[in-house]
């Protein structure tokens, strides 16, 4: 996208203040037209005087009067209308980052996972706040000077041949010259601004990282080479940005000449002019001011070009993450069905990543009501894909999925993941207080319920022991509270959720053996009544589950019971035997399970 097609795209998010944009630019119109009065009138005025008689103030021509009038209204219009401008355009562009910043983090929120498995969530962070700050420095600059001083050119260049087309000839150059040399800069500094760009996104991401894993920085005391690393990346990023910053002294120096040397020219064409009768004393006055508006609008113009130029690669990464499209999103007809009973079927679903290699492949299975399904194998063998699937992470390429008789492709998102609750292996918690981190199960919960949801999950002891209880801050991703506690809290929340469908994702692997007997105690109290699917390792964990799917390659391989399993013999069995769930434990069982894990 070329510089003026991002700036017009930064204009067309002005959304609910495009109205008040309008005005603006109408005002800021007015502003153009109005400000060339006075050149104009001074250079009457000179002309006025110079042919009148010195006979004393009394013999002012009146139309000198009638001019400096003229002169004094333009002026309290520029000004009141210039203030006005100012205030609203601040107003307006304040707003409206506000609006776009909220718009871009719900539009990111809702992106698959698979979007923010890519790309760091510090670059995101970064991508946001560079560009709604870049777009609101543009449409201020737009509304309070960019604007008025394109509209200003327009008006001028136009006026002076009107005027006196011979020294009108002297700006014409002086703007060939300005946006020959901005071209130039522009092109040769563009790719090293995205560099620039590039080392800005790998300092955020790398500073982001380090102190997101602070403990493992500490622990092996790596304190001195993040902080070189990091260094080392400020080096690249000034090493970058320097040849930038001199490309645009060099336009900044050119311009600040030009105002001498074309004022200058002005004089000397305008004295050869006046001695052949072709220019006024007015005139070359009213040129000479020309000129010097000529290069402050100029200016204008260059430092437009030069910041939307600066800003044009944090406004492309912007535009691009929020162009980006959810691979999985509602259908125009897709309805929400209220809470469903749970009966969850597979018909034939076959999904791959890359397109080559399936992930799962010709899944079919069912589960009523209230039933516990159990999907065990080793990593890599489907399990989380068949899971990630029913809740539409995403969507199969063949097959489909039915909840209630219902493909889950005709139920809007919010509807579907309403029904759903999950209990993660890491249990993700907001640096909040408990009682917000439990809400987000049910936002309008009680303090009641607050504490019967955090009973039932056997957490209620360690809150109580807290000194603000349910107030206690959390810390980030929970880091105040044990592994224990934190899964007992993710627990609770899905019980004040209250999903028809439950997900268990290895909700215990990372505990120690008497933590993990109370979370299942909690997990078996959320578990009554639902349709739950469980991951698992730990096949101590699925002994009564319903029905128990084995994994291989993608593939169910084996179905039933945990004792019809056994009784098969097959893949089960020797999972079973390697984890001294069965009497028998051949070696080679053992170091198969070893090297699957």
């Amino acid at each position: 996208m070329s510089l003026f097609g991002l700036y017009s795209r930064a204009l067309q998010l002005l959304g609910r203040e495009t109205r008040l944009g309008w005005m603006l630019a109408a005002a800021n119109l007015l502003l153009a037209v109005a400000q060339f009065a006075e050149p104009v009138l001074f250079g009457r005025i000179i002309d006025a005087l110079s042919t009148a008689p010195a006979t004393g103030i009394a013999a002012t021509p009146p139309a000198v009067w009638r001019l400096f009038g003229a002169w004094v209204a333009f002026g309290l219009f520029t000004i009141g209308c210039g203030v006005m401008v100012a205030l609203h355009a601040d107003r307006l562009a304040h707003r409206q980052r506000q609006a776009v910043l909220t718009g871009y983090f719900e539009h990111i929120l809702q992106l698959p996972l698979t979007f923010h498995s890519g790309i760091h969530s510090g670059r995101l962070i970064k991508v946001m706040l560079q560009g709604t700050d870049a777009l609101w420095r543009l449409w201020l600059g737009f509304f309070r000077e960019h604007f008025a001083a394109i509209a200003s050119l327009a008006v001028m260049l136009p006026l002076s041949l009107y005027l006196n087309w011979r020294l009108a000839i002297l700006l014409f150059v002086l703007c060939v010259v300005f946006t020959v040399l901005t071209t130039l800069v522009v092109r040769k500094t563009s790719t090293m601004q995205s560099r620039v760009e590039e080392h800005f996104g790998d300092l955020t991401t790398r500073a982001s990282d380090a102190l997101g894993n602070v403990a493992l920085v500490q622990s092996y005391v790596r304190i001195e080479a993040e902080v070189q690393d990091l260094r080392s990346v400020s080096e690249r990023l000034l090493a970058a940005q320097i040849p930038v910053l001199s490309w645009w002294a060099v336009v900044a120096v050119m311009t600040r000449a030009s105002t001498t040397l074309t004022i200058l020219a002005i004089f000397v064409v305008g004295i050869v002019l006046h001695g052949e009768g072709l220019a006024s004393l007015g005139e070359i006055v009213m040129f000479v001011s020309f000129a010097t508006m000529l290069i402050q609008k100029l200016e204008q113009v260059v430092g437009f070009v030069n910041s939307l130029f600066m800003e044009a690669p944090r406004l492309k990464e912007f535009f691009d993450v929020l162009d980006a499209v959810p691979a999985v999103r509602d259908r125009p007809d897709a309805i929400d069905p209220g809470r469903l009973k749970g009966l969850v079927e597979f018909v034939d679903v076959s999904f791959s990543y890359d397109g080559k290699r399936p992930a799962v492949e010709d899944l079919s299975f069912t589960a009523l009501p209230g039933q516990t399904i159990a999907l065990v194998g080793p990593t890599g063998a489907g399990k989380s894909t068949a899971i990630a699937l029913l809740h539409r992470a995403f969507d199969p390429q063949s097959g489909f999925i039915r909840i209630d008789g219902m493909d889950i492709r005709g139920i809007t998102l919010s509807a579907l993941r309403r029904n759903i609750g999950v209990v993660f292996q890491e249990a993700l918690l907001f640096d909040r207080s408990i009682a917000d981190n439990l809400r987000v199960g049910k936002p309008d919960a009680s303090e009641q319920e607050l504490r019967q949801a955090a009973q039932r999950a056997q957490a209620l002891d360690f809150i109580e022991r807290g000194e603000r209880k349910f107030e206690t801050d959390a810390g980030e991703r929970g880091r105040k509270l044990s592994g224990g506690e934190r899964q007992r809290l993710s627990i609770a929340r899905a019980l004040l959720k209250d999903p028809p469908i439950l997900i268990l994702d290895e909700a215990t692997s990372a505990l120690d053996a008497v933590t993990e007997a109370r979370v299942n105690a909690a997990l078996d109290e959320l578990m009554q009544g639902r349709t739950t699917f469980v991951i698992a390792h730990r096949l101590s964990t699925i002994r009564n589950a319903t029905c128990i799917l084995v994994f291989h390659d993608g593939k169910i391989v084996e179905s039933g019971t945990f004792d019809e399993l056994v009784a098969q013999g097959g893949r089960f069995a020797e999972l079973a035997k390697a984890q001294f769930m069965v009497a028998g434990q051949p070696q080679a069982a053992l170091a198969s399970q070893s090297a699957s894990t």
